[in-house]
């Protein structure tokens, strides 16, 4: 079955109004947090909120500078956007995976890709908040430029190269997933805790 054609403006906007909802739930549930309450874990092999978000700025401390010059050499060629989203095979299998939720489909993270400790500074909010702002940033100069025509290494299998528009999608899809994942932590441990405390 052909996949369908989405215009490409469509399909970045859709990009930017799921990354505006992650930020604006991000500052709701993650932003006040304490240490205690960031570092938090439901199990000594599960990640806690901080973590979550931990393993997203390694991910994004890996792939963001790497789109950001592959963008600006775009621009500078002078490149016109294209009409409609062209998406390759392995990066929509990829895609599809990352849509699972993690706690239906757990994935291992590689090492270079795992949260750095288990006690981790309240920063590590601010920094995801800045890179959410770089990603949105991102999806915006891509309008400008032929999204379909260039390619992005993939930081886990770095001869395996993704067309820009599916690493765009492919980082979103894992926002959403870690974010969900974090918000089930917190809903697992911050907020039992408060009823426990209150009995």
């Amino acid at each position: 079955m052909a996949a369908p054609v989405i215009p490409t403006t469509e399909f970045l906007d859709r990009l930017s109004a799921d990354l505006q909802a992650i930020r604006e739930g991000s500052v709701r549930r993650f932003r006040q947090l304490t240490d205690d309450q960031l570092n938090r874990r439901p199990a000594p092999d599960k990640w806690s909120v901080g973590q979550c978000l931990e393993h997203l700025n390694i991910t994004g401390g890996h792939v963001l500078p790497v789109m950001a010059r592959k963008l600006k050499q775009a621009r500078e060629k002078g490149t016109r956007p294209a009409a409609t989203v062209k998406s390759g095979f392995i990066g929509r299998k990829m895609i599809e995976a990352m849509q699972t939720p993690a706690s239906e489909k757990p994935m291992k993270s590689p090492q270079q890709y795992a949260p750095s400790g288990s006690r981790l500074p309240r920063t590590v909010v601010e920094v995801f908040s800045r890179q959410l702002d770089e990603l949105t940033n991102m999806v915006q100069q891509a309008k400008q430029v032929n999204a379909n025509a260039i390619r992005i290494p993939n930081p886990i299998i770095p001869l395996l190269y993704l067309r820009l528009t599916d690493q765009l999608e492919l980082l979103v899809v894992h926002l959403q997933r870690h974010v969900a994942q974090a918000e089930q932590v917190l809903e697992s441990t911050v907020l039992a805790g408060q009823a426990t405390a209150n009995r």
